[in-house]
């Protein structure tokens, strides 16, 4: 045989032998795995439908900025490092692929451009720029998964990736999604049948529905998802939502519309990948998915860590079956939710507060108690004197005068304070009438729907009847007072029939009182002037009631008796309408928050039961506070043998 011939036999033979092994060569775990045909069928026949509160500007603070995104573009991103160890971690390297996340442990995480604690706009608009860089669009990932102990059920999981998670704990990456059950033994079965449950994941829980449930929203074979604004929890309908635990989150979610319909495409993933050249590899990256942090600000760590990925019909059935929806209107109960949002939120940025700068806020909550301590003073006293003709007695004196005078008559003043009854029946009535007209009634309407509308009406609405109720509560507390201190019997009936003979004058005061400070604020730079006006105006009330005065002659009245008091009546009547404001939503608050179960128009009972207590209470403290004034300006009073001597603590 020639040389040449042999040569060439060679050749071929290599070639033989090179695709021979080529064919043996194992395939990428991703191919060997469930990404079969049926799988992706599947995936794609179920692909959720996502919607999204839509953003009224960029980088505004309502709305919902980020979507669900292929973690592609956080890849090979040269922006992006992986650190190993604590918050401060060093780099390891920046832009990690696929593959260096399959090959880096536990003890590494992602770090993204910017500040997960303080984030401004920076993240928002770093998305954008990676998305719109590389021309990527949304997109879920898709998993079909079984459970070790219940053989023929099929699940089929939507993981949706976002960049950022901007509610209360805020963190730098979020995994979230939705997964239906079909009763089969396979995905070719699975194909065949439809679901027969879906279950949607909140935070560290969720909420579940018969595939034919009237509460979930269907685009034919499609689930409806509404995304909650920036927390990211998936539920089934448009609305503000509650929630008082881990499972629910700590907090009100909002998926609210106007919303965005989002058509996501669909990847689907295999159990797990081996190859780390595998497109995929990110899937059996261990560590963190962003910013090291302490408590609810860390963090996620990745999908196989997830109990859902491996058991998701253990996962499925420890879901809720309903969700608590904030209701709309202006019922107390919605008051208190309104409430307890807003105290959520705020919370929420002071816990952040301690993260960022600890020393800022332990200085400012030193202080703060240091003006609680000034405020109510630091004097005992050897005999409490709660009579009404003492000169001058501080917050934390006329707290304790104020107790002692209704542990004496907690029937009476129980039954003054049902006086606050008609006057918020009024309101209502107002509010109601206010709906039938052209054009305040639409208003209304829109502003039942949520938004800061609701929040301006409802705090106006409830600032006239509180300030109506209260006036007419003092003005009979204050008569029963009278009535004791000149040693006759103060009782309810005389209380009321005194109240509704001045009611016209003390009506008329309010009125007044709001007209002209709401012209004052209206001009913005007399604003002050406002404040200044509504603290002197504070004893109208007692004045009216006991001294026999009209509206106009009453606050006059009061202006003169709180002339050189005006800081000392500032900060008695600021703390006591303070606490006649908020007392009975901070208790139901309170039971809201540890007796989870309860129904939400419970707040409403606790809210007017602690009011019954709280009004007369604030009534005799601003009664005390009228007879200190008056005493102080008499010389009759001026060396009263009842006078109380404070002892110095």
């Amino acid at each position: 045989m020639a040389r040449g011939e042999t040569r060439r036999r060679g050749v071929v033979i290599g070639f033989v032998a090179a695709a021979l092994a080529v064919v043996a060569m194992p395939l990428p775990a991703a191919a060997q795995e469930s990404v079969t045909d049926a799988a992706r069928e599947l995936a794609e026949r179920h692909v959720p439908v996502i919607m999204l509160q839509e953003q009224p500007t960029e980088c505004s603070e309502e709305g919902e900025p980020y979507l669900p995104m292929p973690v592609d573009a956080i890849l090979d991103n040269p922006e992006i490092a992986l650190r190993q160890g604590g918050p401060d971690g060093l780099v390891a390297l920046w832009g990690p692929s696929a593959a260096d996340l399959h090959r880096f442990g536990p003890n590494f995480f992602l770090d993204f451009p910017g500040s997960a604690l303080d984030p401004g706009c920076a993240y928002e608009r770093d998305l954008r720029r990676y998305l719109d860089g590389r021309g990527l669009g949304p997109a879920v990932y898709a998993h079909v998964a079984t459970s070790p102990d219940e053989p023929g059920v099929i699940a089929l999981q939507y993981w949706f990736y976002f960049y950022f998670n901007d509610w209360n704990n805020k963190h730098e990456s979020d995994w979230e999604g939705i997964q239906l059950l079909f009763r089969a033994d396979s995905v070719d079965e699975a194909l065949l049948t439809e679901p027969y449950s879906v279950g949607y994941a909140q935070h560290t829980g969720g909420e579940r529905a018969d595939w034919d449930d009237d509460k979930l929203e269907r685009d034919e074979l499609r689930p409806v998802v509404y995304t909650s604004m920036r927390s990211h929890a998936s539920y089934f309908t448009d609305a503000i939502y509650l929630g008082r635990g881990a499972s629910e989150g700590f907090g009100c979610d909002d998926t609210t519309g106007p919303s965005t319909r989002v058509d996501p495409e669909v990847v689907v993933l295999p159990d797990s990948v081996e190859d780390p050249d595998d497109p995929l590899a990110w899937l059996a990256f261990e560590g963190r998915w962003g910013e090291r942090h302490q408590g609810a600000y860390d963090s996620p760590t990745g999908l196989l860590a997830n109990a859902r990925w491996h058991d998701p019909v253990a996962w499925h059935e420890q879901l809720r079956d309903s969700s608590v929806i904030v209701p709309a209107g202006e019922s107390g109960a919605a008051g208190v939710i309104d409430a307890f949002c807003g105290v959520v939120k705020w919370g929420s940025g002071q816990a952040l507060l301690v993260q960022i700068s600890p020393l800022r806020v332990l200085l400012t909550v030193a202080l703060a108690v240091a003006l609680v301590r000034f405020a109510l003073g630091r004097t005992r006293w050897e005999r409490v004197d709660p009579s009404p003709v003492v000169r001058r007695r501080r917050a934390g004196q006329l707290a304790r005068a104020s107790l002692e005078r209704f542990r004496a008559e907690p029937l009476v003043f129980l039954g003054i304070g049902l006086l606050a009854l008609p006057a918020i029946a009024l309101a209502g009535l107002v509010v109601a009438g206010a709906r039938a007209l052209p054009l305040i009634g639409p208003l209304l309407d829109l502003s039942d729907t949520g938004g800061g509308s609701r929040v301006v009406l409802s705090a106006v609405a409830g600032g006239i009847a509180n300030s109506i109720a209260f006036v007419f509560v003092v003005a009979g507390v204050a008569w029963a007072l009278d009535r004791s201190d000149g040693g006759d019997r103060a009782d309810v009936g005389g209380a009321v029939r005194a109240t509704r003979a001045r009611a016209g004058s003390l009506a008329a005061a309010v009125a007044v009182g709001f007209v002209v400070t709401a012209a004052l604020v209206s001009t913005v730079v007399l604003a002050p002037i406002a404040a200044w006006l509504v603290v002197r105006w504070q004893l109208a009330a007692p004045v009216i009631a006991l001294e026999r005065a009209g509206a106009v002659d009453g606050l006059r009245r009061s202006a003169a008796l709180t002339r050189r008091r005006w800081w000392h009546t500032f900060l008695v009547t600021g703390l006591v309408n303070l606490v006649v404001a908020g007392a009975g939503t901070v208790v139901a608050l309170l039971v809201l928050t540890v007796f989870n179960s309860l129904p939400l128009w419970s707040t409403t009972v606790v809210v007017a039961a602690v009011s019954a207590v709280v009004l007369p209470l604030g009534a005799i403290a601003i009664s005390l506070l009228y007879g200190d004034a008056v005493a102080q300006r008499s010389e009759a009073h001026a060396e009263a043998p009842s006078e109380v001597v404070p002892v110095d603590a």
